[in-house]
């Protein structure tokens, strides 16, 4: 089935009607999110310490931290996109210090200190693994040229899946210009969940047990300078998250042959 038509299913099954599904879809991104970032919460733990704030035993605090931190940047950027709220710099720093809210480290360099808590922008030169990121001074005005792009393109008559691809080479964009400390990646993810939202389409999600994958996806893109590398890995992400839900929504649907409780799991 077409991406297109996965999304039409899904809308039309009425899914994200579903009682709590909304909710449930937004710890998994969650658990998603900070786990390629290397929590080692479960889902399961995920889903008990943002309903009840209770924090799983044996695993560091840090580690919640980062999740609960994630979910209050997740709500933040989905209120945001829903009320059709204009990208800026400013906005994407306010995400990016809801993300490290309570994790942030100062970094103390030549031109000053920086504290990652702030969504301030890095004052230094990063590597990740074999990835090499724009000088700081480029920074701010690479940041700001991609949020005048997304902002020129963003209410411009798309068809779906152009709006699909203009989130992902948001977060593609974004993260590869790393303009923070820390949260990157997290902060990148969230922008596109901020277009898809404004969208009204599905939100994606990043599978953790794909970290590889998507990492790899990220280095050819960049090496390859073929941004349609990353829309395919993406496409491939989205299709697994719809053609799942839709597949469980549909067994949820199906009458039960016998008396008694209809496992799902």
């Amino acid at each position: 089935m077409e991406l297109v038509e996965l999304i039409q299913r899904y809308n039309d099954l009425g899914i994200a009607r579903v009682i709590d599904h909304d909710r449930f879809n937004l710890i998994a991104i969650d658990h998603h999110s900070t786990r390629i970032e290397g929590s080692t919460l479960t889902e399961v733990e995920t889903q008990v310490l943002i309903n009840e704030g209770r924090t799983p035993n044996g695993k560091p605090l840090q580690e919640s931290l980062m999740v609960t931190d994630h979910h209050a940047a997740l709500l933040f950027t989905i209120e945001n996109a829903k009320a059709k709220k204009m990208l800026s710099v400013s906005f994407l720093q306010d995400i990016n210090a809801l993300v490290m809210k309570n994790t942030g480290k100062v970094y103390n360099t030549m031109l000053g200190t920086v504290d990652s808590a702030t969504g301030a922008f890095r004052k230094g030169n990063v590597t990740a693994g074999i990835s090499y990121f724009p000088n700081f001074d480029k920074v701010e005005r690479l940041t700001t040229d991609l949020i005048k792009k997304l902002n020129g393109a963003i209410n411009a008559p798309l068809s779906i899946i152009e709006q699909l691809n203009l989130s992902f080479d948001a977060h593609f964009n974004l993260v590869s210009i790393h303009p923070y400390y820390d949260g990157n990646g997290r902060t990148s993810r969230l922008l596109m969940n901020y277009m898809q939202a404004y969208y009204r389409l599905p939100l994606a999600i990043v599978r953790s047990e794909n970290k590889a994958a998507y990492i790899q996806a990220l280095i050819d893109t960049r090496q390859q300078e073929n941004i349609e590398v990353f829309r395919a890995f993406m496409a491939d992400e989205y299709t697994f998250l719809l053609t799942r839900e839709i597949e469980k929504f549909e067994e949820m649907e199906k009458p039960s042959k016998g008396k008694g409780f209809t496992f799902l799991f």
